[in-house]
């Protein structure tokens, strides 16, 4: 089964974006324009089963990765360690199904998902189901949920 280190187009990469607007004390929203960059990336995948077309049906990732996350107005930082380990069901839709333990990465765009608006450290045994639209799911059997935008606002 073919297996390797993450890279190219194998796992979204997070770049320039903007996290959701946060509301400041005269109740005025306001973006928070972040970036990230892995400073440790030991990710490897495994491509555990194949459509009839060849393309990844489940995949399997393990390994180190902690991002750093900036406000790129203020500078401030949050080293994000999201190693967590996942097999990730590929749909022929375009949507995913990733059972996961450990922390991962999510960013939810506003009305896309079952959490608010933001970018998150999710931690612990739990699922998301994102659909071939990006709005994504997140069932918590049992973890933690961290906002980055907390840790750098």
């Amino acid at each position: 089964m073919p297996g390797g280190r993450v890279g190219g187009g194998d796992r979204p990469r997070l770049g320039a974006c903007a996290v959701p607007a946060v509301r400041s004390r005269r109740g005025r929203a306001l973006r928070l324009p972040v970036h990230g960059e892995p400073l440790v990336d030991e990710v490897v995948r495994r491509v555990v089963e194949r459509h009839p077309d060849d393309s990844a049906k489940r995949v399997a990732y393990k390994g180190d990765l902690v991002v750093r996350v900036t406000n790129t107005g203020t500078g401030d930082f949050y080293d994000a360690d999201v190693s967590g380990t996942a097999l990730v069901d590929h749909r022929t839709d375009g949507s995913q199904f990733w059972s996961v333990l450990g922390p991962v990465l999510v960013g939810v765009g506003e009305g896309g998902g079952n959490l608010p608006r933001s970018l998150y450290v999710v931690d612990g045994l739990h699922t998301m189901d994102i659909s071939a639209t990006g709005n994504k799911t997140v069932a918590m059997v049992h973890g933690t949920r961290t906002d980055i935008r907390e840790q750098i606002d």
